[in-house]
């Protein structure tokens, strides 16, 4: 973990390297439903306000005008938060954008409890469920500023649609410009051969803050930054088995068809032997208002409750 570098939302990343790739390629457009200023998608407004939109509160046809774009042969960005993003276009995003294979990149911001004090309503706690049951749909999570950056090119690089979440707050600057990103491979962080901790978002930070501690208690722990949750690294997961025999998924999401729902499914029809697991979630309940990092101690995201739910689950282990 940087501990010299400030730190910064990925929203933020999300925002500058929309910038660069706009003088880069006059394909890309920018649509904004009204947002475009906590969504950063106001960067590139300010540089290119020939290829941004703003439709308004209007998240249906800002998706539904984003296919359609798409389909004239544009790369085009839609951004919201994630909660009115994810929610209310659902339909479109399905057929409009899924359906049709159209060349959508939708980027949804203030995800998770960490959106503070906008409480329930603006905490969007279940939009990877529901984009990843849709076919076409792939889901990009990144770790932080610099990773969002890398993220965001990545997205507009690969035809197709891709759904990115982003943070409103800030998020501890854990990787470096360095390090490869690559869309459907995971990055591990820490290595260890007792158990795996699989996360993304700002959960990857306080895992490897609970990987300290367990550390102190001579356990070693194995952590895994899982950016890409649509299609996630099976080879990640499988090589986790193997070698440390236990695995725990922390995300700010609900437990209930996250990402743990989709490793767990994967392992019970792909690997041949037990893996003792656990899931560190929301447990099917609504945020409410909050500081950020205090509602992440409130729901068990921090690192204080992965440290005693990973001992209890090496116990099972044994």
């Amino acid at each position: 973990m940087s501990s010299e570098l400030k730190p910064r939302p990925t929203r933020d990343g999300f925002g500058e390297e929309l910038v660069q790739l706009g003088y880069e390629n006059p394909k890309i457009i920018v649509l904004s439903a009204d947002l475009e200023d906590s969504t950063r998608a106001e960067y590139f407004k300010h540089k290119f306000p020939e290829r941004f939109f703003n439709v308004g509160i209007a998240e249906q046809n800002m998706v539904g005008i984003a296919a359609g774009i798409a389909r004239e042969g544009f790369t085009v960005f839609a951004a919201s938060f994630a909660v009115f993003l994810t929610n209310r276009a659902y339909d479109f995003i399905r057929i409009s954008v899924c359906y049709n294979d159209a060349n959508v990149k939708l980027c949804g911001s203030h995800v998770g409890v960490t959106v503070g004090e906008d409480g329930a309503t603006a905490q969007c706690l279940e939009d990877v469920s529901i984009m990843a049951v849709l076919p076409n749909m792939r889901i990009v999570c990144p770790v932080d500023y610099i990773e969002a950056r890398k993220a965001t090119r990545a997205i507009a690089q690969e035809y197709g649609p891709f759904y990115m979440r982003l943070s409103r707050a800030p998020y501890p600057i854990i990787t470096s410009p360095d390090d490869e990103f690559k869309i459907g491979k995971a990055s591990v962080l820490e290595n260890g051969e007792d158990l795996t901790i699989i996360s993304y978002g700002i959960t990857v930070s306080e895992s490897l803050k609970a990987a300290e501690e367990l550390r102190k208690e001579g356990i070693s722990a194995r952590v895994i930054n899982m950016s890409t949750l649509k299609p996630f690294d099976r080879e990640a997961v499988i090589k986790a088995a193997e070698e440390t025999g236990a695995i725990l998924v922390v995300e700010e999401h609900q437990k209930i068809n996250g990402l743990g729902s989709m490793i767990a499914m994967f392992l019970a029809t792909s690997y041949n032997r037990f893996v003792p697991m656990e899931v560190i979630g929301i447990n099917d309940e609504f945020g409410q208002t909050g500081k950020p990092y205090e509602l992440l101690e409130f729901y068990g995201l921090d690192y204080k409750n992965i440290f005693r739910v990973a001992k209890e689950l090496l116990k099972r282990k044994k």
